[in-house]
């Protein structure tokens, strides 16, 4: 990949890690970062952290240039590293000119599908904004931006159908705390990564009515059964899901303390209503909009997801918790 600019679209927790990542790696790209908030570029400016998310990143004022205008930064940049929620994405790029993407490489650190189009993103980027398959690629984890904050070892997986540019990705990526592999099932990947937070959300609830150790055990397993089942369904190729983006992302999210779905997911077993729930969560919880998502796009699949019609129930048809789960307990066997 020819030298050129970065532009890192996105100011929550996951851009800010990556930021950090990509400033720590000593990569010969400059690098832009838009926020949304003109206050936030002038604080951080100041300042030089993030006001909201990981405030301990220190950012490196003399590797990175912060602005406000989206415009100008995808004009300006060759490569453009996309870490928007979801559900935010087409809000986001909406008043751009498709013409703005052409000749752009793109990297979606996005886990979650646009719920407008039902889109995955790279999917998405093909089809609204005309970027070439060959010239799209997904980060997946298992990586939580905070563990990267505190630079803790971890693992990402770089997903492109072009080999040398899921393998230029990665060694921009690579740094002494982060070790990157690639696929080329950028499909497979994307879905696994959208999936994994409705089931975090499942395990957060189980967690939230009591449920102990041994059946989360019981409902991760089947979580990972039902992404195969899924991923056979809608994208058939030759894929491991035991591999690091599939399970091992899976059991991060459903697992760590610092998992947003399966905080939500507690909050909601312990009695909270939706609503609360996301009221007094300070960050968004992406498996929230990807229930409603998936569940629309398994009508077309028409895959096995009884963990998936589960959390579906309790979140948007408003069926107690206790007792959707107790149902799904004969279901997963």
């Amino acid at each position: 990949m020819s030298k050129g600019k970065i532009g890192i679209i996105g100011n929550g927790s996951w851009a800010t890690a990556l930021v950090k990542i990509l400033c720590d790696n000593e990569i010969d790209k400059s690098l832009l970062w838009w926020l949304r908030k003109p206050d936030d570029v002038q604080f951080m400016n100041t300042y030089r952290h993030n006001p909201r998310y990981l405030t301990d990143v220190e950012i490196d004022l003399e590797k990175i240039k912060l602005t406000d205008d989206l415009e100008a930064t995808i004009r300006e940049s060759d490569i453009l590293l996309i870490a928007v929620p979801s559900a935010f994405v087409h809000d986001v790029l909406k008043n751009l000119d498709a013409a703005i993407f052409k000749g752009k490489s793109l990297i979606s650190a996005v886990k979650g599908v646009n719920p407008e189009t039902h889109q995955i993103i790279s999917h998405y980027f093909e089809m609204v904004w005309h970027v070439p398959p060959s010239m799209i690629s997904a980060i997946s984890g298992p990586c939580h931006a905070e563990e990267v904050a505190m630079e803790k070892l971890s693992y990402l997986t770089v997903a492109s159908i072009d080999e040398t540019f899921a393998d230029a990705i990665a060694s921009m990526l690579d740094c002494r705390y982060i070790f990157a592999k690639t696929t080329t099932d950028i499909y497979g990947i994307e879905y696994a990564a959208v999936l994994k937070n409705v089931y975090a959300i499942a395990c957060g609830i189980c967690h939230g009515l009591g449920y102990g150790d041994n059946f989360q055990s019981v409902l991760v397993s089947a979580a990972s059964r039902e992404t195969e089942r899924f991923l056979e369904e809608s994208h058939q190729t030759h894929r491991d899901v035991k591999e690091n983006a599939y399970l091992g992302d899976l059991l991060v999210t459903a697992y760590s303390q610092f998992s947003r779905n399966r905080t939500f997911g507690n909050m909601l077993g312990k009695g909270y209503t939706v609503k609360s729930a996301q009221m007094e969560m300070n960050m968004i919880a992406e498996g929230f909009y990807a229930t409603k998502t998936m569940k629309e796009v398994n009508e077309d699949v028409k895959a096995d997801t009884p963990i998936l019609d589960a959390v579906y129930d309790i979140i948007y048809n408003h069926r107690p918790a206790k007792r959707v789960m107790q149902e799904l307990t004969k279901k997963i066997i």
